[in-house]
């Protein structure tokens, strides 16, 4: 079905892999071990990067399956007024797949926000602030999600891929920065200051 090779690279943006509509999985092809596999090695990969979440078409598949997961060791560089007011907690791994994403349109809300495969920069994106898929875990069994704040930023950002979509579409284009620059200017501030900096 799939060929694999012993270890798995990011595509980087102007790959044409992600600006494909990822098709969907069936049941059967979700519990093969082709698909078993690459989950495994898509995990793999997302703890080397390291990263919050990793969609098929990243990694070089046009297909409709992304993982998440955002770990405590992540959030220990961010202070407790920034964790705050970006509503994030540690999600654990999980895996979803044929995504249907619900917006909760009531209320948008402006971050940051990087792309593994468009390494080294930052802009910040309005997204709804909360969300609702349905789709199917690893083993092919139908979930719900709701969620707010990061953790819906991370799905919306993935399901995003499965639709040949990039974080860049969606940007505030003023604010488009080198991590870097992120680092020496804009980190500590808080995010409304951010905002009122690139506002045209």
């Amino acid at each position: 079905m799939f060929k694999f090779k012993a270890a798995l690279k990011i595509v980087q943006v102007g790959d044409p892999v992600l600006r494909q509509e990822a098709r969907a999985l069936t049941v059967p092809e979700i519990l093969s071990p082709e698909i078993q596999k690459l989950i495994a090695q898509m995990r793999e990969t997302l703890r080397k990067a390291p990263g919050v979440g990793l969609a098929a078409p990243q990694v070089g598949f046009p297909l409709q399956l992304a993982i998440i997961e955002d770990r405590d060791e992540y959030l220990e560089d961010n202070s407790a007024e920034h964790l705050a007011e970006r509503e994030r907690r540690a999600v654990l791994f999980h895996v979803i797949i044929n995504p249907v994403l619900e917006l909760d349109a009531r209320k948008t809300i402006e971050f940051n926000e990087g792309c593994l495969s468009l390494p080294g920069f930052l802009a910040l994106v309005p997204r709804a602030h909360s969300v609702r898929v349905e789709c199917l875990d690893e083993r092919g069994r139908p979930r719900t999600i709701e969620a707010s704040g990061w953790y819906a930023r991370i799905l919306q950002h993935e399901c995003d891929h499965l639709h040949g979509a990039l974080y860049i579409d969606r940007m505030r284009i003023r604010s488009f920065t080198s991590l870097d620059n992120w680092n020496r200017y804009w980190k500590d501030k808080p995010i409304a200051a951010v905002r009122s900096a690139f506002q045209s």
